[in-house]
């Protein structure tokens, strides 16, 4: 993208990026997908010698779309890119700089949204069941049980620091997508692991790092080393999937949910900004029941029996 009308499209890019960034405090992961997905668009409209987004119509924005279909991208991927196209030509409507939205009418295609994978409530007993060996098993114990007694992100895990918690009140405060902070509660036995672990993070911290969870160094344990840790306790206990640290947060979600019914505490709870992200895990509790249904009903039991 050498050319004067591309050079020009990209400098905008810059500018909505830093209005993503300061003004809507966007996180850096959605900065950085949108970047992504506005350059190969300005690549296309450059290509096809467009070189302002005034001269933009929904046509451009369709045969863009297509390509990237046509190139193999999937249903999510292509409406993150329409998402980034219609948030940019609100901005440069805002700005003055164009007419109208070209993308605003425009809707996504279709995909199912697959269900999120969650554990047994009995492969969760296994995984918090780790023999005190020392330092490192006491901190991956305060990890696992956080994870899965708030619900948390791996993000928001990972950037806890002490003073975010109050083990006394049990409960602590994240910052979430957006840079949005909320209140999570933490349970009993995830107090008790987080004390244990604190005593030991008292040697292993360098002075002055804030982080909750540091590694052997002292520094704040990384998002990749959370994922590595979980990864090796589930190997270790030969659980049949791979753990990631979302399938303790979607277990979170789906067994609040299955006790309690109130998929707006469980909404809270998770820091969704719109209540049909959380509903998904209402399809996770009707598989839950209809399980239930199956094995226990009697009628259930016999149309069976006679299939």
């Amino acid at each position: 993208m050498n050319d004067p009308a591309s050079s020009a499209l990209v400098a905008d890019l810059r500018a909505f990026d830093d209005y993503l960034r300061v003004e809507r405090n966007a996180a850096v992961a959605t900065r950085t997908a949108y970047r992504r997905d506005l350059e190969r668009f300005a690549a296309t409209l450059a290509a096809a010698g467009c070189g302002a987004w005034a001269e933009v119509h929904a046509d451009h924005v369709r045969r863009h779309l297509a390509s990237r279909h046509r190139a193999g991208s999937g249903p999510r991927t292509i409406a993150r890119g329409l998402a980034a196209i219609r948030a940019l030509f609100a901005w440069l409507l805002r700005e003055g700089r164009v007419g109208a939205n070209p993308a605003a009418e425009l809707r996504p295609p279709r995909h199912t949204r697959p269900l999120p994978k969650t554990l047994q409530i009995e492969a969760i007993e296994q995984l918090m069941a780790l023999p005190d060996t020392g330092p490192l098993a006491r901190r991956d114990r305060a990890l696992l049980e956080l994870f899965y007694s708030a619900g948390v992100r791996l993000a928001e895990l990972a950037g806890l620091d002490v003073e975010a918690v109050d083990l006394a009140e049990g409960s602590a405060r994240v910052m979430g997508k957006g840079r949005k902070t909320r209140i999570v509660p933490i349970g009993g036995p995830a107090r008790s692991a987080l004390r244990a672990w604190l005593r030991d993070r008292a040697d292993w911290a360098r002075p002055g790092e804030p982080a909750l969870f540091v590694s052997r160094r002292g520094g704040r344990l990384s998002r990749r080393a959370i994922q590595q840790r979980l990864a090796r306790r589930a190997q270790q206990l030969g659980l049949p999937q791979h753990l990631h640290p979302h399938m303790l947060r979607h277990s979170f979600a789906t067994h609040l949910l299955e006790s309690s019914g109130d998929l707006r505490a469980v909404q809270e709870l998770l820091g969704h900004a719109d209540i049909a992200t959380t509903q998904v895990y209402t399809h996770l509790d009707f598989s839950h029941l209809a399980d239930v249904y199956e094995r226990a009903h009697p009628r259930a039991r016999r149309r069976r029996r006679e299939g």
